[in-house]
């Protein structure tokens, strides 16, 4: 067995075993596993040894840049402790590794377009350096030559790349041909656009692939989000000034027509309201002004001869869209709303909205050889392979115990306050910042508190301030990554005197941050991170019902139950840390929702944390 280190501990021992069998018998296998176990090396070791002996590919998919690192860490101790030719090719999105300058704040759709323009006219000249036809350039085998010869992070490749003039994601794709391993995002297996251009282009197969999903409780909000498509009052505007600027009247007529179309239908909707909008409706109101499919080919041509004269087109957002729209109803919800954007301006959005994620992922988990999901909060595991569409007689499941030892970790349920919609006051928001201060004034260390939302967490937090005896930071929502480091980094400095942290469960702490050892000592969640109970909830509950008869487990109390988890879970990250983990909300006790903790836990009622806080850290 190749795996990367001298020393494997009992459990991952049973990981890696289990997986090996299950790659063996071509099965699949969710695996859920404490944080901290070491499941990349127990995932990668089984998976590179088999795929070794039997001309196999291993996908190792991660959303998280961090783990992009470990993954690549861990692959080189395999290389050299066990001195074989191993050859693994990292990738990330084509965006983030274009060296053409400006391309970053280009979408996906606008990049792909642009790129392919760029190139067929000759113009990047990276690409023009790397191929000539089929043929690669001697700068380009000059840059592969030199990334073959070390196991290489993207960001070194991005080097190779500039360095040598040539374009880094062609350089990887030819890396790609001949690895063993690939480090990517989810998309290029789990997009299917994506994931065949990438078959294609490197000749590799489904069929050969063992795919490890990381962290794969993200999974199915990821697939579902990206087979999503919207159209907005803001994207017809824009396009309705492109085509005044090129002066394309009819394309004008057209794009004023699908604004009506909008208006007229949200006419007596007040904001926030939703309402579903039946596919046939929309395309007839279409169709009164100019056959729908032939207005798709006029406004596809006309995008086109925009992005000749600038790099994006507003007019190509509208063209996906309507091509879209014109795909399955089963599986996704079709609805109108009127929200409001970032500076308070009122937008209609019509959504294409992807329900079931086994739309896209059954047919893809059903031709690979093997598919691995693993994460620290994959419970229950039958729902993952229920919305997934994994086939129950091909699919092991796997909950292990958790090896850290239960002195370790003391977990409390303070069931004084809640963040319940109907109960929520002043007085209300106040209490839950007196509990947090009795909290953290009596943690040795530094404690994160992870609200359901920012508006919740800035209503605690002028009460907590006050209450509270140590430096409090402030998680701003969308923060650059350079930013969020900065604040992490700051925050660890506080590890002798202690500070706080306010964060809210959907930001950028929530989960993908290390702080291991004595740099945080406490984690409280607030409340439960309970989806807003709005049309598209409503719709995911009633499609998961039919199709399972588990409409509100799967579509709501079991995802938001499992961030709450994930929060709680950057607390103890190894068996020798120590922390304390508190969930401060009376609905944790309720039957409904206590189920939902693992049995491993080791839940307890506090009607004092205080005393069991400070009996717990004077052991």
């Amino acid at each position: 067995m190749l795996f990367p280190h001298e020393k494997i501990r009992p459990i991952q021992k049973e990981v890696v075993e289990d997986i090996y069998k299950a790659i063996q018998n071509k099965e699949n296998i969710i695996i859920h596993a404490p944080t901290g176990l070491g499941k990349s090396a127990a995932a990668l070791a089984p998976a590179v040894t088999y795929a070794k002996e039997n001309k196999c590919t291993v996908f190792f998919l991660t959303s998280r840049h961090t783990q992009h690192q470990i993954a690549i860490e861990t692959l080189k101790e395999i290389k050299s402790r066990h001195n074989i030719d191993l050859k693994v090719a990292d990738i990330i999105g084509k965006k983030w590794m274009c060296l053409m300058p400006a391309v970053k704040e280009l979408s996906s759709g606008e990049f792909s377009e642009f790129c392919r323009q760029t190139v067929e006219h000759g113009k990047c000249e990276f690409y023009s350096n790397t191929r000539q036809g089929f043929n690669l350039k001697p700068e380009a085998k000059k840059a592969i030559e030199e990334s073959k010869a070390n196991i290489h992070h993207t960001e070194e490749l991005i080097q190779i790349g500039q360095n040598n003039k040539v374009c880094p994601y062609e350089i990887t794709i030819e890396l790609i041909k001949n690895a063993d391993v690939v480090i990517g995002d989810y998309s290029y297996i789990f997009n299917p656009v994506i994931s065949d251009l990438l078959f294609k282009k490197t000749n590799k197969s489904l069929e050969n692939a063992i795919v490890i999903v990381d962290e794969a409780h993200n999974l199915p909000s990821r697939v579902r989000n990206s087979a999503s498509v919207k159209l907005t009052s803001f994207m017809i505007k824009n396009a309705i000034q492109e085509a005044k600027k090129y002066q394309y009247k009819e394309t004008l007529a057209s794009l004023v027509h699908i604004q009506n179309i909008l208006n007229d239908e949200t006419q007596i909707m007040q904001v926030y309201q939703q309402k579903l909008l039946k596919k046939e409706l929309f395309i007839s109101k279409i169709n009164e002004h100019k056959n729908y499919d032939t207005l798709i080919k006029d406004l596809n041509f006309i995008a086109e001869a925009v992005r000749e004269l600038q790099r994006k087109s507003a007019i190509g957002g509208i063209v996906n869209f309507l091509d879209a729209w014109k795909n399955e109803d089963e599986g996704y919800a079709r609805i109108l709303e009127i929200t409001k954007s970032r500076n308070n301006q009122e937008v209609i959005e019509l959504s294409y909205k992807c329900l079931d994620p086994a739309v896209v992922t059954r047919d893809i988990i059903k031709q690979t050889h093997s598919t691995i999901l693993m994460s620290g909060t994959l419970t229950p595991t039958n729902m993952y392979r229920d919305i997934l569409g994994f086939e129950k007689d091909e699919t092991i499941e796997q909950v292990y115990e958790n090896p850290f030892p239960e002195k370790n970790r003391l977990v409390l349920v303070v069931p004084r306050t809640t963040t319940k919609f109907t109960q929520r006051s002043e007085q209300q928001f106040n209490a839950i910042a007196q509990e947090c201060s009795i909290v953290t004034n009596n943690v040795k260390g530094n404690s994160i508190i992870f609200f359901p939302s920012y508006s919740i967490r800035d209503s605690v937090k002028k009460y907590f301030e006050t209450a509270c005896k140590k430096t409090v930071f402030l998680e701003i929502p969308g923060m650059t990554k350079e930013e969020k480091t900065e604040l992490l980094e700051r925050f660890k400095a506080y590890k002798e005197t202690g500070a706080v942290l306010l964060a809210a469960v959907s930001g950028s702490y929530g989960e993908g941050i290390d702080l291991p050892g004595d740099l945080l000592k406490c984690v409280i969640v607030v409340g439960l991170p309970l989806q807003t109970p709005n049309l598209e909830t409503k719709q995911l509950i009633e499609y998961f019902d039919k199709k399972f008869k588990r409409g509100w487990d799967y579509g709501y109390l079991f995802p938001a139950f499992n961030k709450a988890l994930q929060n709680a879970g950057r607390c103890i990250r190894s068996e020798t840390d120590r922390g304390v983990i508190v969930f401060l909300d009376e609905r944790y006790l309720w039957p409904m929702y206590s189920r939902c903790f693992p049995r491993n836990l080791g839940v307890e009622l506090s009607k004092q944390p205080e005393l069991d806080i400070k009996l717990f850290f004077s052991k």
